[in-house]
């Protein structure tokens, strides 16, 4: 069937000769049509470009492997099917006690998706990665061949295939061992500041000491925002409710709800607002903000966002961010939820992985046209300029000098592609 498959950005367009919709993990993979570019996985839809786009080739549907295969409550290892999705390993093992080692700002992605991608959280100063906690998976390849990777057994492919963007071939089960948590509940602390000066400080005052530590900042107003930093509670005190349903964005607007007119009064509104220095929340909210809003993707109007996350070293981190926000700030765009974060020192086994030591950056940009192009090539060149990288998973545009630059293992894992996979982000990138 014709694909109708598009990244969460809703940029590019895109446009695939055929689906295939997997549901059998011990079935042979199909074999792409001849003269196409080839087989890509493909799960929630949730990347923002086109890093899980296979324009004009096939995509294979991995959401019908969606069995648990194991899970011992006693020492929190679970084995699942590429497709599961985050939200219903929450749903099973939240209960029982346990909670994701590492976990995105989404939760409807697929397990196979978050290894492919090498997802991060709001731990990674302590926990590191996804990657650092998968413990095996199996790999299925084109020519038919099966591997149970793990970090001792075919470690090469392990580390290929871990933050691999789904080209080494295909994730068919993924085993990893999660996090013991009393209870689903986190104690919050939370510090404004005015610039970034107050975030570095904060930083190392709360970082250190807390397991999940974020900011969220205002970019038109030169980094000031909310530092927050929590860590789960143990047995007692009243239970705090979960959040229920989703709040459903009612329209398909054919244009941008967030302007400047909009971000400015949002992120006014948003600083100066009531917030506890400390206080219990339910952890879903805390790690999923935006879960909580049906299809917020539409807010950016039909031409779709750019999403924009860069880490910065540490050598350069602090001064190249005070020029990220100057760009911003004067540009004048900019996105709702702009999130700041300090990376830790654990090293993922991922080659292609993004997540490294220093600062990240993450916020949206309308799809402007040439004007936004424009704004990005200019924080690109601070980017460059500071020896950071930016994240695929997030990229629809992204020049390949820099991700070259920002992917020195890119040679080695090369060699570890199976040739009838590919993507559209592999061809304007790399191929």
């Amino acid at each position: 069937m014709t694909s109708g498959a598009t990244s969460w950005g809703r940029y590019p367009p895109h446009r695939a000769a055929r689906e295939w919709a997997l549901s059998d993990r011990h079935a042979a993979l199909p074999i792409p049509a001849s003269g196409t570019p080839g087989l890509l996985p493909h799960g929630m839809g949730r990347s923002y470009g086109d890093v899980a786009l296979n324009d004009g080739g096939d995509l294979l549907r991995t959401r019908g492997l969606d069995r648990f295969i194991a899970f011992d409550p006693a020492t929190g290892v679970l084995r699942a099917e590429a497709g599961v999705t985050l939200d219903e390993i929450l749903t099973l093992v939240m209960p029982q006690g346990w909670f994701l080692p590492v976990t995105p700002g989404t939760r409807f992605v697929t397990l196979g998706g978050a290894v492919a991608n090498d997802v991060h959280g709001k731990n990674h100063h302590g926990a590191g990665t996804l990657g650092c906690h998968v413990r095996a998976f199996e790999l299925l390849r084109s020519d038919g061949s099966r591997r149970t990777c793990t970090p001792a057994d075919h470690a090469d492919w392990f580390g290929a295939t871990i933050g691999g963007l789904g080209l080494t071939g295909l994730i068919t089960w993924v085993e990893i061992g999660l996090e013991r948590i009393s209870q689903p509940v986190l104690r919050v602390v939370n510090r404004r500041f005015s610039g970034l000066e107050g975030y570095w400080a904060l930083d190392a005052e709360l970082g250190p000491h807390h397991a999940h530590a974020v900011a969220w900042v205002d970019c038109l107003r030169g980094g000031r925002g909310i530092f927050s930093a929590a860590d789960f509670v143990g047995t007692g005190g009243a239970p705090v409710a979960a959040p229920t349903g989703a709040r459903q964005l009612p329209l398909d607007p054919p244009f941008s709800l967030v302007n400047g007119l909009s971000l400015r009064a949002f992120n006014t509104l948003y600083y100066h607002r009531p917030v506890p220095r400390e206080g219990l929340s339910h952890c879903l909210p805390f790690f999923y903000p935006l879960d909580g809003v049906a299809h917020w993707n539409r807010l950016y109007g039909r031409a779709g966002f750019f999403q924009y996350q860069c880490v910065l070293p540490p050598a350069a981190m602090r001064e190249a961010a005070r020029d990220l926000f100057s760009v911003i700030g004067q540009r004048g765009q900019g996105s709702f939820l702009a999130v700041f974060k300090t990376f830790g020192t654990r090293r993922s086994p991922g080659w292609l992985s993004f997540p490294r030591e220093g600062a990240t950056l993450a916020l949206d940009f309308p799809n402007r046209g040439a004007t936004t192009l424009a704004l990005l090539r200019e924080l690109d060149a601070v980017v460059a300029a500071a020896g950071g990288a930016l994240y695929p998973a997030k990229d629809a545009r992204m020049p390949r000098a820099l991700f070259l630059s920002g992917y020195p293992a890119l040679d080695r894992f090369s060699a570890y592609v199976d040739p009838a996979f590919s993507s559209s982000f592999w061809r304007r990138l790399a191929a």
